[in-house]
């Protein structure tokens, strides 16, 4: 039977701040390098990297030979201690990942050692180079040598749009104010329309599009920015016949499609181990869908009135089509202007799109400098990264976002922001 030996190690540049790890499988007998992992993780804990890196090891370990023994060494005392079974663990995020680790190999197949942070160079040095790349956007591989990375980056062009000219409660006002008040929520919606039908609507509307304010690059802020993740709700019975479901309708649950994507989602942010906070929308299937995924992390949910879908009126439980059928001139009113109600009083796009900012800037004053999950809806999905993007409203019409995907945008204490993940799905198609 083959013998691994795998060295692992995590950090944080602020206990939670910018987090890494980084991890090596050798041979026991020959000392050899076999591979190598490391990732930048974003805002984290110390001990969560640490075990974001033991399982980085454990999972690479066990591609080169699932029937291999294997020793870890790890600087971390906590880790090795709890892993051991010596010390309880009652950290609700690292709970899950203990649990994770804890099934790579079957019990027995595992033993664990401390050893002094001088002994673990290795492991360190790859989390290290994983921090400093993602701190400069840059992916980390083993094929990238250090001396790459510490190449100094390129100086960014003298002008050029921020990554966000309106998070901030000011800036958001002004650059609203600046859109004649206008922001708009999406066509898309939760009625999973196809891309086709709205987008030749939507093409009629490229001569009204809204200017976006300019504005220099922003001086650097290097403070921890608050992450939101943002996941759409799992399907519901609606969702695969293609039907408008707002928060005027009836309020379906999850569908058992919808129940196995949140469980998948679940897992996937279990092994991540960032997320801090659970916020969700009123409606059942979000609330259902981030339950589930709260429970996994050992989290509560926080339920946030202002991330609900919009309120499509006359159209809820209809398709694209029998609302182009039913009420041809209503829909091309809703599809020319943000302001435009849905037949029979439903919310405009501009008055949605104003509530989301409202949720958004009250949740990352709550939140500052932490890893937030929001489950919610398309609406306020798009809504949230046009927002961020300081794109104009048309840009909605050219998003697709599936249902249990994954976004995320970072918020800076400066007023800026960062794109760093749109329409995830990924996770959906793993098992665990």
């Amino acid at each position: 039977m083959r013998e691994f030996v795998v060295e692992a190690d995590g950090g944080s540049r602020g206990n939670p701040g910018p987090a890494g790890y980084g991890a090596v499988v050798s041979d026991a007998a020959t000392g050899e390098t076999l591979a190598e992992a490391a990732e930048y993780i974003g805002v984290a804990t110390n001990n969560v990297a640490e075990y974001r890196g033991l399982l980085a090891g454990l999972r690479a370990a066990r591609e080169l030979d699932p029937e291999a023994r294997v020793h870890v060494r790890m600087d971390s005392k906590l880790v090795v201690e709890q892993m051991s079974g010596r010390w309880k663990i009652k950290h609700p995020v690292m709970k899950p990942l203990a649990a994770e680790a804890a099934t790579v190999f079957p019990p027995g197949q595992v033993t664990y050692e401390w050893i002094p942070r001088e002994r673990n160079t290795h492991a360190d040095r790859l989390a290290n180079e994983a921090m400093d790349a993602g701190s400069r956007g840059e992916p980390w591989s083993p094929a990238t040598s250090r001396a790459a990375l510490d190449t100094p980056p390129a100086a960014p062009p003298p002008e050029g749009p921020p990554g966000d000219a309106t998070a901030g409660a000011a800036r958001v006002r002004a650059a609203m104010a600046s859109r004649s008040d206008t922001p708009e929520g999406d066509a898309g919606t939760d009625t999973d329309e196809p891309g086709g039908a709205l987008a030749a609507d939507a093409d009629r509307r490229a001569a009204q599009a809204v200017a976006t304010p300019s504005s220099g690059w922003a001086p650097a802020d290097m403070g921890a920015p608050a992450t939101l993740v943002l996941l759409r709700h799992g399907e519901t019975p609606l969702t695969p016949q293609k039907r408008f479901s707002g928060s005027g309708g009836s309020d379906p649950s999850l569908s058992g499609i919808g129940r196995e994507q949140a469980e998948k989602t679940a897992a996937a942010l279990a092994r991540r181990g960032t997320v801090q906070a659970v916020v969700a929308s009123p409606l059942a299937r979000t609330r259902e869908t981030a339950g589930i995924v709260a429970a996994r992390l050992g989290l509560d949910v926080t339920v946030e009135d202002g991330l609900r879908e919009t309120d499509f009126g006359a159209w809820e439980g209809l398709t694209f089509g029998e609302v182009r059928e039913r009420y041809p001139e209503d829909l091309d009113a809703w599809l020319a202007s943000p302001d435009a109600e849905p037949t029979g009083g439903g919310e405009s796009f501009a008055a949605t799109a104003a509530r989301v900012a409202q949720a958004r800037d009250k949740l990352l004053a709550e939140y500052r400098g932490r890893t937030v999950l929001l489950v919610t809806h398309v609406t306020p999905v798009k809504t949230l990264i046009r927002l961020a993007l300081g794109a104009p409203p048309e840009a909605l019409f050219r998003m697709e976002l599936s249902a249990a995907s994954l976004s995320a945008v970072a918020y800076y204490a400066d007023g800026n922001a960062s794109v760093r993940l749109f329409n995830d799905t990924s996770h959906l198609r793993q098992s665990y």
